[in-house]
């Protein structure tokens, strides 16, 4: 496989527009219900491969009817899956989103069986040659905080394999151990809240340059509806969101990360790498769901659509 993505998997039902949730047995009468592979590792794997990225993903889930479900839809969208192990007696991860008319997506969340992965559920195989590997959620996979695992991304370093690493939480408490990846990381991808917890900094700008410090040659903090901002040794850039009407801001981060990882391996430099994830990340706001927008979407029609952008 071109990339492997390795973490979480998260089986997302997505329900909108979601103003209040009904008193007693009451009914509210809703646009659109979804069901869809999420998560870090999972949401990102699909998206690569609707961009036309050849994609495996690795990670844990469990025995299940839902782990059923995200295997299967997995399959569906081209990712092999053959990394995803079934954990039994372990319930697969899984969110309730009700989607605010705004976008914005408070949520009902179980962690499952991702807690549970650890290298030894790794076929060291399906890393073998990988031109990225990209860490999804490395602050809530506790089984992976481990040295055996550290060896294996220094290994595939050495080997050429570029690191990719995002984060799934906002909790400071399971920073510490996300940051302890950063010396075995190329390229690291936070939100802006993210960034602030895990360097204790006053703004994204300061974040940026602690983070850098810890090793990676490149990070890229998400900033919501203000773009991103890209940080390598040679200077910050600002890179500006795209216009889109919002409907859903889930797996806005995931899809971003997509675009990264798909504009790296097209050889652009890291800005232009970003603005295609940027790209990606508006057409999966103006849908329902971490891969909406990109059916039928290719990395030429988003150039042939913004070239007059720079993507």
């Amino acid at each position: 496989m071109t990339v492997v993505t390795l973490g979480v998997h998260i089986v997302d039902v997505l329900a909108r527009p979601v103003e209040s949730i009904p008193a007693g047995q009451d009914t509210h009468l809703l646009e659109q219900i979804r069901i869809t592979a999420a998560g870090t590792a999972a949401a990102t794997a699909v998206d690569l491969a609707k961009l036309g990225v050849p994609v495996a993903s690795a990670g844990a889930v469990g025995d299940d009817e839902l782990g059923d479900f995200l295997i299967m839809i997995m399959g569906r969208h081209g990712v092999d899956v053959r990394g995803v192990v079934r954990k039994p007696g372990e319930q697969t991860a899984a969110s309730i989103l009700p989607i605010r008319p705004d976008g914005g997506r408070p949520s009902f969340h179980v962690p499952g069986a991702n807690l549970g992965f650890s290298p030894a559920d790794l076929d060291p195989g399906l890393l073998t040659g990988a031109k990225v590997i990209h860490l999804g959620g490395m602050d809530v996979t506790w089984g992976l905080h481990d040295p055996a695992f550290f060896e294996v991304l220094r290994s595939a370093r050495e080997g050429g394999t570029v690191i990719t690493m995002d984060l799934l939480s906002n909790m400071p408490d399971l920073m510490p151990g996300a940051r302890a990846f950063l010396p075995h990381v190329d390229y690291f991808l936070p939100n802006e809240e993210q960034a602030l917890a895990i360097t204790g900094a006053s703004d994204a700008e300061e974040a940026a340059a602690k983070l850098l410090a810890d090793g990676p040659s490149g990070v890229l903090v998400t900033l919501g509806g203000a773009g991103s901002l890209v940080a390598t040794a040679s200077g910050l850039t600002r890179v500006p969101v795209q216009e889109a009407e919002v409907v859903d801001t889930t797996g806005c981060g995931d899809a971003y990360c997509a675009g990264f990882i798909a504009g790296l391996l097209g050889g652009r430099d890291v800005v232009a790498a970003a603005r295609l994830g940027t790209a990606v990340a508006a057409r999966v706001a103006g849908g329902l769901g971490s891969d909406a927008g990109l059916d039928g979407l290719t990395i030429e029609r988003i150039d042939g659509a913004q070239g007059a952008e720079g993507i």
